[in-house]
């Protein structure tokens, strides 16, 4: 069994702004964004972590930052930057209002049929799904290094995370506009095999440690899980 925690990038500058950002360069964290930066060390705390797969793009990174320089027994050579991961390419969507795009006729297909939208000069949402696929399925099997029971953090964005966790509960692309992921929030998905189980969905201010590091459930589940641990006081 391996277990996987999406982070969704903390607040940004473009978030701030209302601004569609895609894979514009220099985008930060907001004020706001770098305070949920910091909220996640105790969030995450001490978590049995073996292997980090980020996308590139900086507000990821500067995300799962904090964390990094309060655990220093981190193995650095298992922080790994993965193109796969990395925010739609919006095209000429790029750093345009989201105001201004709720307007256009496309923005129905992004709703309603996502399998089918190709942004103009950029990629299709579809193609975003199946690279997405393609870093989870490394981070369960090609970390050879990463013992069964740590856990792999992938820190990427909004669309790849939903088409992930759509992917996992075995839901169709069109409807992955069901699921909310928020900045800074954390899911967390186990996997036996190819068979994928969601544990939790877009948490942004609990601390998650106890989750994380609580045993994997080897067998199929019969009435349901067996509770999260109580936390410590």
């Amino acid at each position: 069994m391996t277990r996987l925690v999406l982070i969704r990038h903390a607040h940004s500058e473009a978030n701030a702004k209302g601004i569609l950002a895609g894979r514009m360069e220099g985008i930060s964290l907001s004020d706001q964004g770098k305070a949920q930066a910091e909220d996640l060390v105790l969030r995450l705390g001490k978590s049995n972590i073996g292997h980090i797969r980020t996308s590139p793009l900086q507000r990821c990174q500067e995300t799962i930052e904090p964390w990094l320089r309060q655990n220093k027994n981190f193995d650095r050579s298992h922080f790994e930057v993965d193109e796969n991961l990395s925010e739609v390419d919006y095209g000429a969507w790029s750093g345009r209002k989201l105001s201004s795009l709720y307007k256009l006729k496309l923005w129905k297909t992004v709703q309603d049929r996502p399998s089918a939208m190709y942004f103009p000069g950029g990629e299709g949402l579809a193609q975003m799904q199946v690279r997405a696929m393609r870093a989870i399925s490394d981070s369960i099997s090609g970390i050879s290094a990463v013992k069964s029971h740590q856990s792999r953090v992938i820190v990427s964005h909004g669309d790849v995370i939903k088409s992930i966790i759509a992917t996992t509960l075995g839901m169709h692309l069109d409807q992955f506009q069901r699921i909310v992921i928020d900045p800074a929030s954390i899911s967390i998905l186990d996997f036996n095999g190819e068979q994928g189980r969601v544990l939790c969905l877009n948490e942004t201010t609990s601390s998650i440690e106890e989750i994380i590091n609580s045993g994997t459930q080897k067998r199929a589940l019969l009435g349901g899980g067996s509770g999260r641990p109580r936390a410590r006081s």
